[in-house]
């Protein structure tokens, strides 16, 4: 048997979660730094990486239990160098590995002046396993060949996905769901951004599976709510959702949020609004800053490595008691910009005033204090790598969300300098775009991440739509060429984010734009219906004449004597509308079919300007 399968084989077939008893630590971790990997090819030797969570628990037992065992260190102070990285803490690393933690344990070599992985494991390592790994991995040290190991190498020609790609992901949207407790099909249940996004935007089309999946998952995840303090937990395992893992990390309260928010205005459902309200509870509670900008997680556990499930089953009273999880006071821009985002459309379909100015406090703390030249953002106060894309592309998107729910210029001009950074800085020279600046000097070269890129395509493909930018759609092109590849959509066995990338870049978003001063009541209840409508694809616009242009000229608006709402497609506008309670029925009609543009992939042709058409 060879050594690379016996090593696989190890890895596979130990218990995930074994115990093991804790005992004094004594592993001297480093910093992640070239500086290592330059150690470590000068004395020949390996370099651990233990990428952790700050709120895992597993992190904490794989602390208490195998980095505290006595062979395991000894293991590690003859042939390794330790590094321990929070992920939170590193976008570009936690992007690399993120299909194997966390914690997520990486073992690197250096030959010939290059890092060479020589093996990566997805969780909870129990010390006897470690032991045989770390003393097989000295014996051999030949890598293991990943599937994901493979760099992408040809990339599409166009940004169009093929109508063979476009089946394989289609099919894999529906058959990777749970038709019966809803979540994906699969050991872990939470709610995936990617599937319940492009689900609420196949049910706007009339597709009755992705209305019935959306649903089924949103409700049954309710589960997850923490019933004492709001906000979600993680996931749940055991394939359901009633064995909860209690940490609450900003990504699980950003992101249902915001899909809470649309499915209540899609439903009208007071389950779904209630769960809005109990997110934003929690965050304010206990994850707002003085300053108004927000934290990163809370623990899973009240003592690391302690199972805490008796904890979370008390009262607010009885936990305070006995104390309360530590919570990651990091205000990074990422997260930030995650929830700006769903505040913003929270109050634009509730209505709810705090949720605007939550949003407009922190992108403002943002603005000040995480603010790069040129538009970009750092993720922290001090960064020990990047500019990181994600914190850069996560406001930019926040920027947009704001200029949608309020009409202000001021943030579409921020959006728009947050895409010229991208620009400027994270474009690799093949498609796609890179997690770190293409500046930054790493030994670990830097690489490209299909999420990423996702949200950066529909970001670009808006801020186009918004401002008739040619240079937004190239970029928006350059992210599609990498995601479209049939290397990448063969990698996955589901990514509806890619879908929603290529249909949105390919047809118009729901257009609705208000004309009336903005000091006018009227124009104000008009635009705030507009606001309430669910999309996850919508151009909303306020116009009122005395700024100037409209950023995007595209549609000639007659003069009128009161404010109106006019609703575009790409070949024709509406009458006005004057009444504020005509404006959702309007949109209605003007729902694309299910099967009709889902399925639409041609590069659409630059549209004529539109005329709207007066009628008093």
């Amino acid at each position: 048997m060879s050594r690379v399968l016996a090593l696989v084989l190890l890895l596979l077939s130990t218990p995930l979660f074994a115990a093991s008893e804790s005992k004094p630590g004594g592993i001297k971790w480093e910093p992640w730094s070239d500086a290592v990997f330059e150690r470590a090819a000068r004395e020949k030797r390996f370099v651990l990486l233990d990428l952790e969570a700050v709120w895992c628990h597993w992190c904490h037992v794989m602390e208490e239990q195998t980095y505290s065992n006595p062979q395991v260190i000894e293991l590690i102070k003859s042939k390794y160098i330790a590094v321990r990285v929070d992920q939170d803490s590193r976008p570009d690393i936690a992007r690399r590995y993120e299909n194997y933690g966390w914690p997520a344990t990486v073992v690197f070599n250096m030959e010939k002046g290059q890092v060479i992985e020589v093996m990566k494991r997805r969780g909870f390592i129990d010390p006897e396993v470690m032991i045989a790994i770390l003393k097989e991995i000295i014996v051999d040290p030949s890598p293991i060949k990943y599937r994901d190991s493979e760099p992408v190498t040809k990339f599409a020609d166009n940004p169009l996905l093929s109508p063979k790609n476009r089946a394989a992901l289609e099919k894999g949207y529906y058959e990777t769901q749970d038709t019966k407790l809803g979540g994906l099909n699969q050991f872990q249940k939470f709610i995936d951004r990617e599937t319940t996004d492009y689900g609420l935007s196949r049910l706007a089309q009339g597709d009755v599976k992705a209305k019935a999946a959306v649903r089924l998952t949103l409700t049954n995840a309710l589960k997850l709510m923490d019933p004492a303090w709001g906000g979600m937990y993680q996931y749940s395992t055991d394939g359901d959702w009633d064995h909860v893992h209690f940490e609450k990390i900003m990504a699980m309260q950003a992101e249902p949020l915001r899909l809470y928010a649309l499915a209540y205005g899609e439903f009208r459902d007071p389950k779904y609004l209630q769960a809005v309200r109990d997110i934003h509870r929690f965050v304010t509670a206990f994850f707002k800053s003085p300053e108004g900008a927000f934290y990163t997680s809370q623990d899973a556990d009240l003592i690391p490595g302690k199972h805490a499930e008796d904890y979370f089953k008390l009262s607010d009273a009885e936990r305070r008691k006995q104390g309360i999880p530590r919570i990651d006071k990091h205000r990074y821009a990422r997260e930030n910009g995650w929830l700006i985002n769903s505040l913003a459309v929270a109050h634009g379909i509730t209505g709810e005033a705090q949720y605007l100015k939550d949003a407009e406090t922190a992108a403002r703390w943002v603005l000040a204090n995480r603010a790069l030249p040129n538009g970009g953002f750092r993720h922290d106060e001090k960064d020990a790598g990047g500019p990181f894309l994600e914190d850069t592309s996560a406001m930019g998107q926040a920027f947009l969300a704001l200029y949608t729910a309020t009409g202000s210029r001021e943030w579409l001009k921020h959006a728009e300098a947050a895409a010229a950074f991208i620009e400027q800085n994270f474009k690799a020279k093949d498609p796609g775009y890179l997690t770190v600046s293409t500046k930054s000097v790493s030994k670990l070269p830097a690489s490209r991440n299909v999420d990423e890129n996702m949200v950066l395509a529909r970001y670009t493909n808006l801020l186009r739509r918004y401002t008739g930018g040619v240079k937004y759609r190239q970029m928006t092109d350059h992210a599609l060429r990498f995601l479209v590849a049939d290397q990448v959509v063969g990698m996955r066995l589901t990514s509806p984010g890619i879908l929603l990338a290529a249909f949105e870049a390919a047809n118009e978003p729901l257009h609705v734009t208000v004309v009336g001063r903005k000091d006018d009541p009227q124009a104000a209840k008009l635009f705030k219906a507009a606001n309430a409508f669910p999309s996850t694809y919508r151009r909303l616009e306020w116009w009122d004449k005395r700024e100037g242009k409209m950023p995007n000229p595209d549609v000639t608006y007659p003069e009128l004597p009161k404010a109106a709402a006019f609703i575009c497609t790409d070949s024709t506008c509406s009458l006005p509308i004057f009444e504020t309670e005509k404006v959702a029925k309007e949109i209605l009609r003007t729902r694309l079919p299910a099967n009709n543009k889902a399925a639409n992939n041609k590069a659409p042709a630059k549209a004529p300007a539109k005329d709207a058409v007066a009628k008093n």
